[in-house]
């Protein structure tokens, strides 16, 4: 790559650390919190606390119009071009303008908050609990504005910092108020005072920040000015936001028509693992959405090359993450959740096939367009997944129960990243690194071998076995790398560059890069 490219990928992998070590651990905290409230709430219960959330994180869904995603653009491409007061408007206004909305949308929430548990649920008895969660709405506001803040202003370590924040703070009080026999009650009460606390001290920090960029009175962007720019960059991701925003109501919504209350439970159960891929793709799409900003004034050339690294590297990560928990799905379950949730790993098991298509750009090519520009690609994209899934979801619950609903979710996600590949062809004339890729693939499930004889023939602890399994799996995977020719002299320096930009990342990262550069220098010397 150009240096200008490399310069590129730099800042994002610096900001992409920071939000990564964020969500690992605030999704570990939350992971483990909800491992603990799960068993003492049981499968049931736990069924009826997740229908609770579904209304008001639908609701949520209507406080944004792509407000967030337009501080995040706006941010970073005035802060560059060091319009710094015009910046510091653009995510005050836009701050004002989602609390208004967001008290809106809790009044709505608050005030028919039964009548939406008999609607969408069939269940009149989650209607307090549903109006208690309402109140998240009016944090999750500021909660959520903050950290795409963050991101634009390249502060990501205050978003990981706030991410964290709500994560504690949550966990903490659920526990409590479940042991203290709260039961439902305490768990909705959690959620609620997970995002008043991350929310406001993140605007507390926000603000202490924004006061080095104080607006000039010469500059009469306004509130009008700022909601025009916002609301014309974001309509369409907020439109395509929404949709996509829609599909877990929805599908909890089928599936409170077609299942029982322990099928739910034991989806959700399932679901929770996902978060373990979600810590490393959802960085990956935020730091790479002004990553490609960058770009939208330079040659498709450097838009091709961009890309083609970008999606084959995100590749390399999520597909091994995504294999190994396949691998082990049934005994990740039973370790953490114990025998009672009997069909979370076969759940587990088929929903991780969704991350299989990070290959075809399923990533990558949404951060790309949304970078560029090209926010009505993104949206078409949305709409096909959006319609495809909405048909099939009842269709195949009604034969598949829960494998229906996924199985409709990885096939609507399919054709849409498909769409996206044909557009992208179109405007940029965008490639892939197809024989890197499939080997990738290749690699991944090779690599599974000796962590399965493990599996199977070992005496040892279930839980024993499989970080021993894993750990195998690591050393095949990174070992198998480089001898295909994944990854060669080139990329490995430039990759060692970037990881030299991240200090508290380096480390960590070089013990790796060293192996691999052994393996590199030990293959080229047989060849």
């Amino acid at each position: 790559m150009t240096s200008d490219l490399t310069r590129v990928a730099e800042e994002s992998a610096k900001g992409g650390f920071f939000l990564i070590v964020g969500s690992f651990f605030s999704t570990i905290i939350s992971a483990v919190a909800s491992i603990i409230v799960t068993r003492l709430l049981g499968q049931e219960l736990y069924g009826q606390y997740a229908l609770s959330l579904v209304v008001p994180q639908m609701l949520f869904l209507f406080t944004d119009f792509g407000i967030s995603q337009g501080i995040v653009k706006f941010a970073a491409s005035l802060r560059v071009k060091g319009e710094t007061a015009q910046m510091t408007k653009i995510i005050q206004y836009g701050m004002l303008i989602r609390i208004i909305i967001g008290c809106a949308i809790f009044f709505v929430n608050f005030t028919l908050a039964n009548q939406f548990a008999i609607l969408f649920h069939n269940r009149p008895e989650i209607g307090i609990y549903i109006r208690i969660a309402s109140f998240s709405i009016l944090f999750q506001v500021v909660y959520t504005t903050v950290t795409s803040a963050y991101v634009g202003l390249d502060r990501t370590e205050y978003s990981a910092f706030t991410t964290n924040i709500q994560a504690i703070s949550k966990a903490i009080i659920a526990i409590a108020l479940v042991l203290a026999g709260f039961s439902i009650f305490g768990a909705v009460i959690s959620y609620v005072a997970g995002y008043l606390i991350g929310g406001s001290i993140g605007l507390v920090l926000l603000l202490n920040i924004m006061k080095k960029h104080t607006a000039k009175d010469n500059d009469n962007i306004g509130l009008a000015g700022s909601l025009k720019i916002l609301i014309s960059y974001g309509m369409p991701l907020y439109i395509a936001t929404l949709l996509v925003g829609f599909i877990p109501p929805y599908q909890n919504f089928v599936l409170g028509i077609f299942t029982t209350d322990a099928a739910i439970g034991n989806y959700k159960a399932a679901a929770n693992f996902i978060t373990l891929i979600t810590i490393v793709s959802i960085p990956i799409i935020t730091t790479l959405l002004p990553a490609f900003s960058k770009l939208e004034n330079t040659t498709n050339e450097k838009v091709q090359t961009f890309f083609l690294f970008a999606n084959k590297y995100t590749t390399m990560l999520i597909v091994p993450i995504v294999t190994i928990i396949l691998a082990f799905s049934n005994e990740i379950v039973q370790i953490i959740y114990g025998p009672d949730f009997q069909t979370a790993g076969l759940f587990l098991a088929v929903y991780c096939l969704l991350y299989f298509l990070t290959g075809i750009g399923y990533l990558v090519l949404a951060s790309m367009f949304n970078g560029l520009g090209e926010t009505g690609t993104t949206l078409k994209i949305n709409l096909i997944t959006f319609a495809i899934l909405v048909f099939l979801s009842p269709l195949l619950a009604y034969f598949c129960s829960v494998i229906g609903v996924i199985i409709a979710l990885i096939t609507s996600n399919l054709i849409g990243t498909l769409f996206g590949v044909y557009a992208a062809k179109e405007k940029y004339q965008v490639k892939f690194a197809t024989k890197s890729i499939i080997k990738i693939y290749v690699i991944a499930a090779i690599s599974t071998l000796p962590a399965l004889l493990v599996l199977y023939f070992s005496p040892l602890h279930e839980f024993v076995t499989v970080i021993l399994g894993g750990l195998l799996y690591l050393v095949m995977y990174l070992t198998l790398i480089p001898l295909m020719g994944i990854i060669d002299q080139t990329e490995l320096q430039t990759v060692t560059r970037v990881a030299r930009r991240i200090k508290p990342f380096s480390p960590i990262l070089k013990p790796v890069l060293k192996y691999e550069q052994r393996i590199l220098n030990i293959h080229k010397r047989k060849s």
